[in-house]
């Protein structure tokens, strides 16, 4: 599996173990065959969000060197946000090789947007932590580029452009609700709701303001569809 892992990612780990944290989904944490405890890849993917948020950063402001800080900001905010997380875990094909429970792999945890997102800052961290910066970015680059090139434009803030979607037809305002909110005080989790138009979006961060966003997200989709 590491092996495979590691083509994609460009880089032939000097601590595997690493890795190995970085492709462990929380539902197969734990002991395993009689060896230390597994850990999950949380914390990996605390240090990969960093990470990214720095690389895509750095190359934003290389690409468009004239472009005002809110521009930037809003191209930022959609390059590391769940969606396109999700589809660039899936080009590199992260969920094949993510390890986890056998009920969460019945339930197809594999293929939720959340969990590939996760997994791939989870990996992005592995590799900086063994590597450091040069192979981090250097894979950055290559997994974000059709993303990066596709973002002619600065996009809109998700919730903005829900908003004005919905006057520009007449309709009421959003209506933003938080659908549950688990986790430690430290790492929560939550996940909002948000209906217009007779049809609901949902989204799942860390921060009550990103799932808003990730929910807005959801909902222009399928507004659009």
């Amino acid at each position: 599996m590491s092996a495979s892992v590691e083509d994609v990612l460009g880089h032939c780990f000097a601590r595997p173990e690493l890795l190995r944290e970085a492709l462990t989904h929380r539902s197969a944490a734990g002991a395993a065959r009689g060896q230390r405890a597994a850990a999950s890849n949380e914390r990996m993917e605390f240090m990969g969000d960093r990470v990214l948020g720095l690389l895509i950063a750095e190359w934003l402001v290389e690409r468009y060197p004239a472009e005002p800080e809110g521009a930037l900001g809003r191209r930022l905010a959609h390059l590391v946000s769940q969606p396109v997380l999700a589809v660039v875990a899936e080009s590199v094909g992260i969920g094949a090789v993510l390890a986890v429970s056998p009920g969460e792999a019945r339930a197809g945890v594999k293929k939720r947007a959340t969990v590939l997102a996760d997994a791939l800052e989870a990996a992005l961290g592995a590799l900086y932590l063994d590597g450091g910066l040069e192979p981090a970015r250097a894979f950055v680059r290559r997994a974000w580029q059709e993303a990066m090139s596709a973002l002619t434009v600065p996009p809109k803030d998700a919730k903005t452009a829900l908003q004005e979607w919905a006057l520009a037809r007449g309709w009421e305002l959003p209506r933003y609700s938080i659908a549950s909110r688990s986790g430690p005080p430290h790492a929560p989790a939550f996940t909002v709701s948000v209906a217009a138009g007779g049809q609901n979006g949902t989204g799942s961060a860390g921060s009550k303001r990103a799932a808003e966003q990730i929910a807005a997200e959801d909902l222009l989709g399928r507004l659009a569809r």
